[in-house]
């Protein structure tokens, strides 16, 4: 039976709360990736998206002024890496999302994807 330490991403981009989003964003393309999770001192305290992004732009804000912190999502729903990938997508179906941290006690361990599970998905079948 597969979990989500089979499907996630380890590696994670991570922000900090006060990084400008033009930052982010600049990360975000660099690494190819389409969400950072946002640590406070190790903290998983949010989690920005392109999406998140996306709204920031389209509100004109300045990107080079505008902190992640105002525009992540905070306190995000997080699963552990025993976690499964039908309860992933439940999550995210239930709440909108397109990303999940994955975590370990209060420590980020990885990501999980809405492409993930369905890479996952397609090759179940």
């Amino acid at each position: 039976m597969s979990t989500l330490a089979d499907l996630m991403t380890s590696d994670v981009l991570t922000v900090a709360p006060e990084d400008t989003i033009g930052e982010t964003a600049q990360q975000m393309v660099e690494l190819g990736v389409s969400s950072a999770v946002v640590s406070d001192y190790g903290r998983l305290i949010g989690i920005v998206t392109e999406r998140d992004l996306t709204r920031a732009v389209a509100g004109r804000v300045h990107s080079s002024e505008a902190r992640v912190r105002e525009w992540m999502t905070t306190d995000p729903i997080t699963l552990t890496r025993d976690a499964s990938p039908q309860e992933a997508a439940q999550v995210m179906l239930d709440n909108g999302f397109r990303h999940i941290p994955v975590v370990e006690g209060e420590r980020t361990v990885g990501i999980v994807s809405i492409r993930d599970v369905a890479r996952w998905s397609t090759e179940e079948d």
